[in-house]
């Protein structure tokens, strides 16, 4: 091997970043020790951007496209260098390519629920879930704050890590949205576009990322409060009482035997059995508001004999006189017979 030979194996000629992994956000190009020589070729594909960094300090930055490493076009490396004549010699300094592009799909949920004030059914914990857009859109941010010296960040760990502060400012807003429990699951497109001026200045001013779109798919509560959700509906499906037991009544009819004419008939039979209650108390009250009907009087002309026979003439007669022999007497005998019938009386009833 020649000295050239030897010269180009410790110089780098092109630093460029071949991504298909499709999940990597930043990555730093391996030098394996070598240096950058003057003239070398930056080539930056589409959705990338690469950053010089050099001591721990933010050098240039390009986006895509091919890029001669030369004085002109690397003016703060050059600062930073100290090169007073130009780019001459070769040099050392480390190339983060960071991904650009949308990542899509990323699922968030509410670890916890979250309490709401509801004015149907008062305070009720709910649970949300969905899924959310991002990308970087500020290169040193996103490398100084979250993926630092690493030299392979992941977009799972944005999932892993950051998520749950995305969760934190959308359980902020849903909670002082007060939008009611039953009007959620039309809103939520709206409540997604609502969030985002809320999330985007926190996210990308600590971040330097930034979400896209943010989807809510499903606003979730507890069994009980469904629960009183489906009887309600079920309620104002039925409709008027006595309409729904006469069709009840009809389909036990049609059906004959079997099953369904079984639970038909049950329920047949529990609704006639609310409408006849319904009748008995309907009864009841009518009885108590309407006055008490006078017995009618029973007229001599075919009915009970009003002592016309002489032995109910004679038996009158006898008691007259006794009381007339008591009076003069001074001797007052309560009548217990007063509203009685006589003992010849009912005999001429039963003959």
């Amino acid at each position: 091997m020649g000295l050239l030979d030897y010269l180009k194996t410790q110089f780098l000629e092109i630093i460029q970043w071949q991504d298909d992994s499709r999940d990597t956000i930043s990555w730093r190009f391996p030098d394996e020790d070598k240096e950058i020589k003057r003239g070398a070729q930056l080539i930056v594909r589409e959705s990338q951007t690469a950053q010089f960094i050099y001591l721990g300090q933010f050098g240039d930055t390009f986006g895509p496209g091919k890029h001669y490493l030369t004085t002109d076009n690397i003016p703060i490396l050059a600062t930073l260098k100290g090169w007073k004549y130009g780019f001459e010699s070769p040099f050392k300094a480390d190339v983060y390519f960071v991904n650009t592009r949308l990542f899509t799909g990323n699922k968030w949920g509410t670890a916890n629920p979250v309490m709401l004030r509801d004015a149907d059914f008062g305070i009720v914990r709910a649970r949300a879930y969905g899924i959310y857009d991002f990308k970087v859109v500020d290169v040193k941010t996103f490398l100084k704050e979250v993926a630092g010296t690493d030299d392979h960040f992941p977009a799972r760990r944005i999932r892993r890590h950051h998520a749950p502060r995305i969760v934190s400012v959308f359980t902020d807003a849903l909670a002082s949205a007060k939008v009611p429990v039953l009007d959620v699951a039309s809103r939520y497109q709206e409540l997604g576009e609502a969030l985002l001026p809320l999330i985007n200045p926190a996210v990308t001013s600590k971040y330097g990322i930034e979400i896209s779109s943010f989807i809510v798919e499903n606003v979730s509560l507890p069994q009980e409060v469904e629960q009183a959700i489906d009887k309600r509906s079920s309620m104002a499906a039925v409709g008027n009482l006595n309409d729904y037991v006469k069709f009840q009544m009809a389909e036990g009819m049609t059906k004959g035997g079997g099953e369904g004419a079984g639970m038909a008939s049950t329920a047949a039979g529990l609704g006639a059995g609310l409408a006849m209650g319904q009748q008995m108390m309907n009864a009841m009250s009518a009885q108590q508001t309407t006055p008490a009907a006078v017995p009618p009087v029973i007229s001599s002309a075919g009915g009970i004999p009003n002592c016309l026979n002489e032995r109910c003439r004679e038996s009158s007669r006898r008691k007259r006189s006794r009381r007339a022999g008591n009076a003069e007497n001074g001797v007052s005998k309560p009548e217990t017979n007063v509203g009685r019938i006589s003992k010849s009386a009912r005999r001429v009833m039963k003959s």
